[in-house]
């Protein structure tokens, strides 16, 4: 399916006679301030439709009636207001970079415009490995095997394709665009192993060598003109995977932290550097959040916790509210959905609507939970899902077809971009609650005071719902297994 070109679909909203002094946001006391709506223009994406983030009606507000029993409602309360929107964005990994530049000229402006581009969805996040993950065609470090002292440390393996993909991202993307980096392993040596594959852990006579090499790869990559963000400290730490990867116990990381990254990031005047722990699943984030932000001389370095889906449940939902308790216990620290994708790759089931909505329904309830960000894995893989050199191949919103030279975009682009391309940096989000289980929304009001909300619905069935707001109301509907925005403004 072809991509839509969003800005001239988003024209009729984002030009509906505001004034400046409208648009103007006023900031008193870290609150969003938000002008009163009367009108609202809806953006639809759907199962078994052609519609993909299409403007599918602009409505006015009247004065609200009291809800009644059996009527399905969406209640937003921008008077209470919650975090402040880091960005939302994916992964530029060895494998996005290879396949990119196996692609035309006009293709990879294509990609670069679906992403970052103003005709695409806005993208304002953007990951990538430090040395290899699994996803790219070989392993590597950017040091000689056994180089303690670091003296080889560079970084041509990423000049190749990785750091100028990244550079054309950051060109193209908006200026709020933020960067930052996870390794999967330290070299071999460090763990005392033979590779960097299957588990290990780091030796204690290598932690400051280690902590080193992160300092090394920020300055690297700031010397070639990519500002550095942060980092997270190990990618999925407690799994011993195929591919490349490292196992830290929770007193393992917050030692790490406390005693070696934290101050070799401070002695080094990194100390605006960002450091994210865990970087793992939802089920054992409350124990990794407890052990290192329980400790004072750990957490003082934490900008926060990230996370990713990948976790076992049973139950009918994965486990949202195991967030809600580190938002509880440590309400000064972050929540970062660090990665997600969906595994086992088919190429018959590209537009297999199901990998959508688990991107709508993890945003909408990781936001609701306090999540200040939400980075996707690989925004680009080929016609297998990969390259990937241990065979783990999976998903991207946008797969190229190399042999064809064509950009395969599946449903979970346009869902992702239903958050990514309206819901800005900085946007705050404000209380929204609906009365029926099929229907789920989250909403934030933006910095020029316009608010959106995203509503979604899983069912086969669809629904007519109302909108009530500041004393205003709007009936809408949405279709079944659809997803839309709603951006409110003023006529």
């Amino acid at each position: 399916m072809k991509k839509i070109l969003i800005n001239t679909l988003l024209a009729t909203s984002f030009m509906m006679g505001c004034t400046p002094s409208q648009q103007l946001t006023s900031v008193k006391e870290n609150k969003q301030e938000m002008a009163v709506p009367n009108s609202v223009s809806v953006f639809t994406t759907a199962k078994d439709t052609e519609l993909r983030l299409s403007n599918t009606g602009n409505y006015s507000l009247s004065n609200s009636k009291q809800p009644t029993e059996g009527n399905v409602s969406l209640f937003i309360n921008p008077d209470k207001q919650y975090q402040r929107l880091l960005g939302i964005g994916g992964a530029i990994t060895d494998a996005s970079s290879e396949v990119f530049y196996k692609l035309s000229k006009d293709k990879q402006e294509e990609l670069l415009n679906a992403y970052y581009g103003e005709d695409g969805i806005d993208y304002t996040l953007l990951r990538t490995s430090i040395h290899s993950s699994d996803f790219g065609s070989e392993s590597y470090t950017y040091i000689d095997e056994g180089d303690k002292e670091l003296a080889t440390f560079n970084i041509d393996h990423d000049r190749k394709w990785k750091l100028p993909m990244i550079k054309s991202a950051i060109k193209k993307a908006d200026k709020s665009l933020q960067f930052y980096a996870s390794p999967w392993s330290p070299p071999a040596f460090m763990k005392g192993k033979k590779d960097m594959l299957k588990g290990g852990k780091l030796q204690p006579e290598f932690y400051q060598s280690w902590a080193n090499y992160y300092v090394k790869f920020i300055e690297a990559y700031e010397a070639e003109g990519v500002a550095v963000w942060g980092v997270t400290i190990q990618n999925e730490p407690m799994a011993v995977q195929t591919w490349e990867s490292c196992v830290y116990t929770a007193e393992e990381e917050r030692d790490f932290l406390k005693n070696y990254l934290g101050p070799t990031f401070e002695k080094q005047g990194l100390s605006d550097k960002n450091i994210v722990v865990w970087d793992h699943n939802r089920d054992l984030i409350v124990n990794r959040a407890n052990t290192i932000f329980g400790d004072p001389e750990a957490a003082k370095y934490a900008w926060g916790i990230g996370f990713h889906w990948y976790e076992n449940w049973t139950g009918s939902e994965p486990m949202f509210d195991n967030l809600s308790k580190v938002k509880e216990n440590f309400p000064s620290k972050n929540l970062l959905f660090t990665e997600g994708c969906n595994e086992k790759f088919d190429a018959k089931k590209y537009q297999y609507w199901p990998n959508a909505e688990r991107y709508g329904k993890s945003m909408v309830n990781d936001f609701n939970r306090g999540t200040v960000g939400w980075t996707d894995w690989n925004i680009l893989l080929d016609q297998n899902g990969g390259p990937n050199h241990v065979g783990n191949f999976c998903f991207s919103p946008i797969h190229a077809d190399l042999s064809t030279n064509e950009l395969i975009y599946t449903p979970s682009y346009y869902y992702i971009g239903h958050f990514s391309k309206f819901i800005r940096p900085e946007a705050v989000r404000v209380s929204t609650a609906v009365s029926y289980d099929f229907i789920e929304a989250t909403s934030f009001i933006n910095t020029d005071g316009r608010l959106v909300t995203v509503v979604l619905n899983t069912s086969d069935d669809a629904h007519d719902y109302t909108v009530y707001l500041k004393g205003q109301m709007t009936k809408l509907n949405i279709p079944a297994r659809g997803i839309q925005t709603l951006v409110f403004g003023i006529k």
